[in-house]
């Protein structure tokens, strides 16, 4: 993308209303816009990355076998009253009444409607396990919606429901969401912890919340530091073996890591003292088993193999994909702007022309853009007439991983600048080597 056709509507000062890094950073950045209390327009630039995040979530849940699809942002107030929820729930539910003046409500998690589905369509144990999801957006009338994209009124969230037969395959459906989760966060450049917390109005026993630490988290965590230490990295899963994701559970929640909502302090007592931390976090996803509640109050039954009628067990498992734009920025930036994890960037490289119109220059940066998007890479080249520090602070703003400048004197010896922005550090070499450093990094090859 050439940036003087790009829309990208950078601003120079910091929104009054803006309390957050994330958010005075996507402001600034032109990548959202405010359109009222806590809902906000997404432009181009965060657009691109919320479908980069979008992407990761649906290539890890069909790794582990999970199903897409999607259901309305609007459902009947039937469904809810059916289950007991619909007044349990709270002010947070918009509630609306159609033209017909029945009772709507707009989304904020559809427990409901997927066991619904569900009942209508399943009916034997030959049919399970079962697990499927959607991405869609919800709505949560926050009474005080702030931060941004961290806690605004309407969101994107994958959402998961996993139906099982028994408790036993139903725990494995949770340990299986764990894994894919871990794995999920770490192709973002993020370290999310899986640490015990509460059910809220979801309801069941066993639920973990995923956090990324950062001082401007809402949630106070306390945490054994060995945690930290402990990658997913390119392992593989065997996603059906039991036993193997009933391992990777223990290894990352065996050392103590709880939300100021579960913690047990005669517990922390019992981690050395030289690993006892305490922290800030922002959540960005949680899983829970909830046994039979939502089957047992809608009738979600299967026949076993003898013939009898049970209630299926259930789960269900959620990741903020919007608020994870913005945990994202809170864990990756400096005084400059935002630095985007190769895994989630919204282009692979920038290119600066220093003098934009010297033939050789514009020359160069033509055959690097060409070069980089042959190789199936999205370059955005700053092909606009401004002076080289306007341009090298869009740049660092808008945060993509690496820069390649371009300017005449440099290319008289036969180089250009290949800068990283998480390091700044820069190295001067061939233009065909810094294709070559690019295509290593996003691990394409040339042709």
């Amino acid at each position: 993308m050439r940036l003087s056709r790009y829309f990208l509507p950078v601003l120079k000062e910091t929104p009054a209303e803006a309390q957050i890094v994330s958010h005075r950073l996507m402001l600034r950045a032109g990548m959202i816009k405010q359109a009222s209390a806590g809902i906000y327009s997404w432009l181009p630039l965060g657009f691109k990355v919320l479908r980069k995040i979008e992407d990761i979530v649906h290539e890890e849940q069909a790794r582990a076998g999970h199903l897409a699809m999607l259901m309305p942002t609007i459902q009947s107030a039937d469904l809810w009253r059916e289950s007991g929820r619909y007044d349990a729930y709270g002010d947070e539910m918009l509630r609306i009444t159609d033209r017909g003046g029945r009772d709507m409500l707009f989304t904020p998690t559809a427990e409901e409607l997927i066991t619904d589905i569900f009942r209508a369509h399943v009916g034997s144990y030959k049919d399970l396990p079962l697990t499927l999801y959607q991405i869609q957006w919800k709505f949560r009338d926050e009474i005080r919606p702030r931060f941004g994209v961290m806690r605004g009124r309407e969101f994107l969230m994958k959402d998961g429901y996993n139906f099982d037969l028994t408790k036993e395959d139903a725990l494995h459906a949770y340990n299986r969401h764990l894994v894919s989760y871990l794995r999920t966060y770490e192709r973002m450049g993020l370290q999310a912890i899986p640490m015990r917390a509460d059910s809220g109005p979801i309801g069941g026993d066993n639920t973990h919340e995923f956090l990324v630490l950062a001082e401007t988290g809402e949630s106070e965590v306390f945490y054994d530091s060995e945690i930290t230490d402990l990658t997913f990295g390119d392992r593989e899963i065997d996603y059906s073996d039991k036993a193997q994701c009933q391992a990777v559970l223990e290894e990352f929640t065996s050392r103590y890591a709880r939300t100021d909502e579960t913690h047990d302090e005669a517990e922390f007592a019992k981690v050395p003292e030289a690993r006892r931390r305490t922290a800030r976090g922002i959540e960005v996803g949680q899983i829970f088993y909830f046994g039979t509640k939502y089957s047992d109050a809608l009738g979600a039954t299967v026949t076993d193999r003898e013939g009898n009628r049970l209630p299926v067990h259930m789960g269900s498992h959620g990741i903020g994909v919007s608020r994870l734009l913005g945990a994202i920025i809170e864990a990756s930036h400096d005084d400059k702007g935002i630095i985007w994890p190769e895994g989630v960037t919204p282009f692979h490289a920038g290119i600066v022309n220093l003098k934009q119109g010297d033939s050789e220059a514009d020359a160069a940066c033509e055959v690097l853009y060409d070069s980089l998007k042959a190789l199936g890479l999205d370059p955005l080249y700053d092909d606009r007439n401004e002076r080289a520090g306007g341009k090298f602070a869009t740049m660092d703003l808008i945060g993509l991983p690496w820069r390649i400048t371009v300017g005449p004197r440099g290319l008289k010896n036969g180089v250009v600048e290949l800068t990283s922005r998480r390091t700044g550090e820069s190295e001067e070499m061939a233009p065909e080597q810094a294709i070559q450093r690019i295509a290593k990094i996003y691990g394409t090859s040339q042709a």
